[in-house]
């Protein structure tokens, strides 16, 4: 769910999910957040409504816990995020994302849930794995995470080919009118013209 559309209480975020799920045909809502949002977890799945949570690093909130930077590496933080994950499953959560926390940790939470854990920057042995689609498909060149892997360079690409769309547009050569445009029979089309095509129509 966005940054604000469950924070300020729980029925407004019980409402803002009915909403999705009634307006936005989605069939469950992921939260971002630990212990903190445990009744909002609770009166969802109360109601039907599936959540996934999502621990460790919260790129929502990420200026106000340390930035975009690795969670879990002391005691205390790696503490935080077991203790957070399972609160949440004890609220009813149907899986958690786990994202960038040391590896041993990514296991050991893996290892003490009941659900599935879904890692990102988490290591590989959660129970399964995501990558935002622009990282995977390299289409932002933006910073890139440790934990990222760029499968392709889309960005490339897609950028020549829209380069390549505007040029031809400029120079005329696209549409091709004899590959990508239609046409009409020329006896037709003089009959049309014969006739005054625009002969009784209202601007």
């Amino acid at each position: 769910m966005p940054f604000g559309s469950f924070h300020t209480s729980v029925d407004d975020a019980v409402a803002n999910a009915v909403r999705l799920v009634k307006d936005g045909c989605v069939e469950g809502v992921k939260l971002e957040g630990g212990r903190e949002i445990v009744n909002i977890v609770r009166r969802l799945t109360a109601i039907g409504i599936p959540v996934m949570a999502h621990i460790g690093l919260r790129p929502q909130t990420h200026v106000a816990t340390s930035g975009f930077k690795v969670q879990g590496r002391s005691v205390d933080g790696a503490k935080k995020v077991v203790r957070d994950a399972l609160a949440l499953e004890e609220a009813g959560a149907f899986a958690v994302l786990v994202e960038a926390v040391p590896l041993e940790l990514g296991k050991y939470v893996t290892d003490r849930l009941k659900i599935p854990t879904i890692g990102i920057g988490a290591g590989p042995h959660t129970s399964g794995q995501v990558l935002v689609y622009d990282d995977v498909m390299g289409t932002w060149s933006g910073h890139k995470a440790k934990f990222v892997r760029r499968f392709a360079n889309l960005k490339e690409a897609r950028d020549n080919a829209v380069q390549r769309y505007c040029e031809a547009i400029r120079d005329g050569s696209f549409p091709n009118p004899e590959t990508e445009s239609y046409t009409m029979d020329k006896a037709e089309w003089a009959n049309i013209m014969e006739n005054e095509l625009l002969d009784g129509v209202v601007a």
